[in-house]
């Protein structure tokens, strides 16, 4: 006999729990696509689009995964010969520049490993060694989801400025987009790519490029070919531009109520702060869970853990038992390891906290966990629950 027979819950990093408002706005017959309602909430999306991200400059939208995102980026700014700075700290900054090889781009690899951040004295070295300005795009995560780690965007974009280097400043905010503080413009973000089902809690299959007048500029020496142009997606007076075709009728539906959600009811910066307090909740179970046991943080210093997605390591084993455990008994799927091979992965899981995550969520998931290391009889700390209702209560009483 199995408990599992309620609603099951998704607690992957990404893509994210979608709210019932949404799958409702998107529930509806097909459209017109060449004006009406359609094009007036399409239009509605860019500024709200660019408030998210904290920009003034233009946004492409893309019938497309976070790598289609990255192609755009890549075709729109770099050709073939060109070479662009990869800074690796889990898998996919590691990813968009493989990506970059198959287009041409020459990749120079800094590879920081899957428990550290960007060191700034690494890239600084790396920077002031190009005197010929061979480097002409910077490729990085904000959060990077097979690590869990985030990175300091604002202290990279300072070196680069530092280094007098005239690079493009590329960050995927794919994960961390609606979860992590991000400032495209105060923090001088050149281009900057994201996709629809994480944070900004709508199915999968829409992504965005962000790009400046300096991003825009850079797109004037190369022929990024027709679908992929991002001046022709964001300049055009021309509906069906603004998708190279046929618009991705539904998924704009539902853009539409997600962006209503975070925007102009919680707020920006109140999500923020939500996902703040529930990775702190969960930090707080793993850290109890760990007590005089073998299960600890992928990142051990908290100041450099994304607030999306937490990687976690466990004895020998013993994360795909929870995992498996979690999934056939409790009804709630945990994220596979990335980045991690052989015995090391099965040691290893990750849990995503990002976009529509309120308490009774995230304490079901991670007392799926607790009950699973019971269930296996896997040594294991008492207080993590305990912790984890700590710390929820503490922001419940100072708001």
């Amino acid at each position: 006999m199995s408990l599992n027979f309620g609603r099951t819950l998704l607690a992957i990093p990404g893509p994210s729990v979608i709210p019932e408002r949404v799958l409702n706005a998107m529930h509806r017959s097909s459209p017109n696509i060449y004006g009406g309602e359609l094009e007036t909430i399409t239009n509605s999306l860019y500024p709200d689009l660019k408030s998210v991200a904290r920009t003034k400059g233009d946004v492409a939208l893309y019938i497309a995964n976070g790598h289609g995102a990255w192609e755009a980026a890549l075709r729109n700014t770099l050709t073939e010969g060109d070479t662009a700075l990869v800074l690796q700290t889990g898998r996919f900054a590691t990813n968009w520049g493989i990506l970059a090889e198959t287009l041409g781009i020459r990749t120079k690899v800094v590879d920081f490993g899957m428990q550290g951040d960007v060191d700034l004295e690494q890239v600084e070295k790396v920077l002031r060694e190009d005197t010929a300005g061979e480097i002409r795009a910077i490729l990085v995560v904000q959060t990077d989801t097979a690590s869990s780690v985030k990175n300091d965007i604002p202290a990279l974009r300072k070196l680069v400025t530092d280094c007098n280097h005239d690079a493009l400043f590329m960050v995927d905010c794919i994960a961390s987009l609606g979860c992590e503080q991000f400032e495209m413009d105060a923090w001088g973000v050149d281009v900057m790519v994201a996709g629809c089902q994480k944070g900004l809690m709508t199915p999968a299959g829409l992504s965005f490029v962000y790009f400046n007048e300096k991003g825009a500029e850079a797109s004037k020496r190369v022929s990024p070919g027709q679908y992929w142009d991002w001046i022709a997606r964001t300049r055009s007076e021309l509906f069906y531009q603004k998708f190279c075709g046929t618009a991705p009728t539904h998924h704009l539906y539902g853009l539409r109520e997600a962006l209503d959600m975070l925007l102009h009811e919680e707020g920006l910066e109140a999500a923020w702060t939500r996902h703040a307090t529930i990775a702190r909740a969960v930090w707080a179970a793993i850290d109890g869970w760990g007590e005089g046991a073998s299960m600890r943080h992928n990142i051990s210093d908290q100041a450099k853990r994304s607030n999306a997605v937490s990687a976690i390591e466990t004895g020998t084993g013993e994360a795909d038992r929870i995992r498996a455990w979690c999934e056939a008994e409790a009804g709630v799927t945990f994220g596979i390891p990335l980045g991690f091979e052989g015995e090391t992965a099965a040691n290893r899981f990750r849990i995503g906290h990002m976009g529509h995550q309120n308490i009774p969520m995230i304490m079901g998931a991670l007392s799926a966990i607790d009950t699973a290391m019971k269930a296996l009889e896997i040594h294991h700390g008492s207080s993590g629950l305990m912790r984890a209702t700590e710390v929820l209560a503490l922001h419940g009483a100072s708001s």
